[in-house]
Order: structure tokens, then sequence, then C-alpha cells
């Protein structure tokens, strides 16, 4: 059964680009805004967390922290956010287990590729409740970022 809206979310523990522990109490007291992606480096990701960097303001605004999560390792999106000059959190789920929790996980992916995030979006509140979940199984289409943006101000 696919996370809904009203749905505790599920905590997780993962290492960001600096090797340090982030869990979702992290947050508390916060929006937050998780954003699961397949793989660094790939075109549609790229955009879609460039997209996220060049709004960042909005959602400064919104009230809101943001994280990208991958299966990438830690020192691969360390070198993922230099590049791309991201001013958010990257955070690697490499075991896969926080991908599986929110049902974000493709078993298979392109290029034989198994146990990579889906790409998928998510507005945990300030209580760590769960306002909006979109998974889309499309790799290549991205989250209606109108539909987060709505949500988080509905929260204010």
């Amino acid at each position: 059964m696919a996370l809904q809206k009203g749905d505790k979310a599920p905590d997780f523990k993962l290492l960001n680009t600096d090797k340090q522990e982030v869990s979702l109490d992290s947050f508390k007291g916060k929006n937050l805004v998780i954003l699961f992606f397949p793989l660094a480096f790939t075109s549609v990701c790229t955009a879609e967390l460039c997209g996220m960097r060049d709004n960042i303001a909005e959602y400064a605004k919104l009230n809101c922290e943001v994280v990208g999560i991958s299966v990438d390792s830690p020192f691969t999106l360390g070198k993922f956010r230099e590049a791309e000059q991201l001013p958010f959190q990257l955070l690697s789920d490499f075991n896969k287990e926080v991908s599986a929790s929110y049902e974000s996980l493709y078993e298979n992916f392109v290029l034989g590729l198994k146990g990579v995030s889906k790409r998928s979006a998510f507005v945990v509140d300030k209580d760590g409740v769960v306002q909006y979940a979109e998974v889309l199984e499309n790799a290549g289409e991205v989250p209606n970022f109108e539909n987060v943006k709505a949500t988080l101000a509905s929260l204010q």
C-alpha cells in the first residue's frame, strides 16, 4: 500500500555528503520536501535537482527544508552536489532501505540495474506526517512541483 496523505512518514537515518548521519527527526518542527531520484549525473535527475536549486528561494519562503535521496554512495552524491552547486542536502540510501520504506524503489531499472530509487516527491509536515506523496513509475517524468508548493502553502 503506497504512502498516502495522513500517514506517518517512515523514519530514516542516512549519511549526507559530509558523511554525517541525518534522520527524519533532524527536521522535526520544519516542513520537509523529500525528493527520491534514480541516479546522480543523469539528465533528468540533474534537470530536476537543478530546477529545485534555481527555485530554492520559493521553498525557503514556504518555510521548508529540502533533501534529495538516491541509492548513490555519499561520495558520488558529494561530487554531484558540488558540480551542480545544490544548496540542500543529498542523502545516500545505498542499502535501499529508505527507498523501499517509502515505496520508491524500482526492482528493475534500465540497463539491468536493480534496486534504484523511483523518482518521487513527498511533503512531510512539522509533525512527521505525509501531506503529499507522488511516486512516478516513469523515470523520464518529474514530480508536479506546483502541487508540492501548493501543499507547502497550505501548511503555513
